[in-house]
């Protein structure tokens, strides 16, 4: 069985799939005051959303961070009951992502250097502990082709803002594009 997860509403529904916050039973608003959903081993909803599911597909990884990654590991592993050492509890994690997409809310990226300081907080071990997964990542698949833009010169124009290296054409290809009238 396939669960697909995204860090967005939006992105969740292109995938037909769950944000990770709703599925982890947290509220992005109001995030001081934010209730947590509580599992723990025996956790039998837990276990049987997660019994039969051997792959796990998050969308828009630039917008999860490390903090989300180590608490989803954990509820994952959890509800699985394999050897705490297995990442994410033997579940195949397929991570779909662009670093220059937008970074997470709240959170550090995935790249961020977790410095050590004398007081460790529980936060920084969780940070800590996604590094550790990230680096486990045995295999990582560049896709190079666009599928979704097929006018060559808008895809070109998108490849050079990605870049920070747009031109004075691409801004006036951009104006072309206003819908109504502009004052």
């Amino acid at each position: 069985m396939l669960r697909k997860l995204a860090p967005t509403s939006i992105a969740a529904a292109e995938i037909d799939g769950l944000t990770i916050h709703s599925f982890l039973g947290e509220s992005r608003k109001n995030s001081k005051t934010k209730q947590t959903r509580t599992f723990r081993p025996g956790d039998t909803k837990l276990e049987n959303e997660w019994r039969h599911v051997k792959y796990l597909i998050i969308d828009e990884m630039s917008m999860v961070g490390l903090s989300l990654l180590a608490r989803l590991n954990r509820i994952v592993k959890t509800a699985k009951h394999i050897n705490s050492e297995i990442p994410f509890g033997g579940v195949n994690v397929i991570f779909f992502w662009d670093y220059l997409q937008y970074s997470p809310v709240l959170d550090k990226p995935l790249y961020h250097s977790c410095a050590s300081s004398e007081k460790i907080t529980e936060r920084q071990i969780y940070m800590q502990c996604a590094q550790k997964l990230i680096s486990q990542m045995n295999c990582v698949v560049e896709l190079s082709q666009q599928m979704r833009t097929e006018d060559l010169r808008y895809l070109e124009l998108l490849n050079r803002l990605r870049g920070g290296q747009s031109t004075i054409e691409d801004y006036q290809l951009l104006c072309t594009r206003i819908v109504g009238n502009s004052k």
